[in-house]
């Protein structure tokens, strides 16, 4: 979904079209072996010649497909039966989809409202995405619409394990509740370590599990309309935040990544992750977080220039550890690096090349802490503010 999000912060930004389709009877598992093209609009071609628009699938997103002329830019999503068309002119979105209603029973939804579950509301100030409806289903299902609010989704410094409490007579009700929430993280990066550490006990869920998935319910309780906000006032500078919390698993003793990007103050990518491999020292582990969150932001390049935004600064690469810096920016292996895998070592090549510039940021300023640990009420809320999370339906 990251791709959604970043057409919807860009379309916010540049003021484009953003229309919906719905494929009738859409054949659900055929691949697309051939070229797209359509037809130009009237005035395009000059006198006598005939030609033929080619739409081209991006090779960041496979789903993803774009039309660029010298003045306009037709972008096309396709989720299944579900397609958004965006662009800055309207008549080409006209055209594009009048060419596919002759070839597909196509319903036009007019302007994006709801979207594979999103709720969309726009207005000259930004673009609002939210799963209100679907988080009140998920309170209703599970009986907790009454229930007293928490005011922050996971107790702090809670460590669950695979041996704590009896477990669960029907592991199918958490299983299918941990998933559920999964889908919710789309809009809500608040609740998304709560949920990354809850889907660790899918296999054998016991009551402590459940009783934390229920704090979770608990806390949408009191927020059931949150969401991410888009600004249409906005630059599309990249900046990444990067943590680790080192040998946070009480089993693995493996470090949790996380890692939060925004394109100008909008939010489009984040992450929890368990690290795959015991580090040594916090160092190591930070480095590795690095690295992950280096890959993502090359992909975001690619992706970005799809989508008709140029970058020519370098991303901002935020880390708080000294020493994870350090590594990444000195080029000579000793002995206490030498032990890392190789691939990790990309952070020091997207350095030299300028796609990334990593710098030092205090603890305090770090929002990608909310990713790597469970914190208390007065930091939980400090970091969530700067996630760029608003709540349309809240009380004034």
């Amino acid at each position: 979904m990251t791709t959604v999000r970043c057409l919807l912060a860009i379309a916010a930004t540049k003021n484009w079209i953003i229309h919906q389709l719905d494929v009738n009877n859409a054949f659900l598992h055929d691949d697309l072996d051939e070229e797209v093209y359509m037809t130009p609009p009237p005035g395009y071609c000059p006198k006598g010649e005939t030609r033929v628009c080619r739409f081209h699938s991006s090779q960041a997103d496979h789903s993803l497909f774009t039309l660029t002329t010298s003045t306009s830019i037709v972008l096309v999503l396709v989720y299944v039966d579900d397609i958004l068309v965006a662009g800055n002119d309207l008549s080409q979105i006209e055209i594009f989809k009048k060419i596919l209603s002759t070839h597909f029973k196509t319903k036009d939804l007019g302007s994006l409202k709801y979207f594979l579950g999103l709720e969309v509301a726009r207005s000259p100030t930004g673009i609002f995405l939210n799963q209100r409806k679907y988080a009140l289903d998920i309170l209703s299902d599970s009986g907790q619409l009454g229930a007293q609010t928490a005011p922050f989704p996971m107790e702090q410094h809670l460590k669950l394990t695979t041996q704590d409490g009896d477990l669960l007579p029907d592991p199918g009700l958490y299983r299918r509740l941990v998933g559920r929430l999964i889908y919710l993280t789309i809009t809500r990066p608040d609740i998304v370590y709560a949920i990354n550490t809850l889907s660790q006990f899918m296999h054998a869920p016991r009551v402590p599990h459940m009783t934390t998935a229920t704090r979770v319910l608990r806390y949408l309780k009191g927020c059931p309309g949150q969401g991410i906000f888009f600004p249409s006032s906005n630059s599309t500078h990249v900046s990444a935040y990067t943590d680790s919390d080192w040998a946070s698993c009480p089993i693995t003793r493996h470090s949790t990544t996380g890692y939060f990007i925004q394109l100008g103050t909008s939010p489009i990518s984040w992450r929890t992750k368990k690290q795959s491999t015991v580090s040594r020292s916090s160092a190591e582990a930070e480095y590795r977080a690095m690295a992950v969150t280096t890959c993502e932001l090359t992909w975001l390049k690619q992706l970005l220039t799809n989508l008709g935004v140029s970058h020519p600064k370098s991303f901002t690469l935020h880390c708080d550890n000294q020493s994870a810096l350090y590594i990444a920016h000195n080029p000579v292996f000793h002995e206490r690096t030498k032990h890392i895998e190789i691939d990790c070592h990309i952070i020091r090549d997207k350095i030299r090349s300028g796609l990334l510039k990593a710098v030092h940021t205090s603890s305090h300023e770090q929002i990608a802490d909310i990713f790597t640990k469970a914190l208390g009420q007065e930091l939980f809320h400090h970091f969530s503010r700067k996630l760029g999370i608003t709540d349309l339906h809240a009380p004034t």
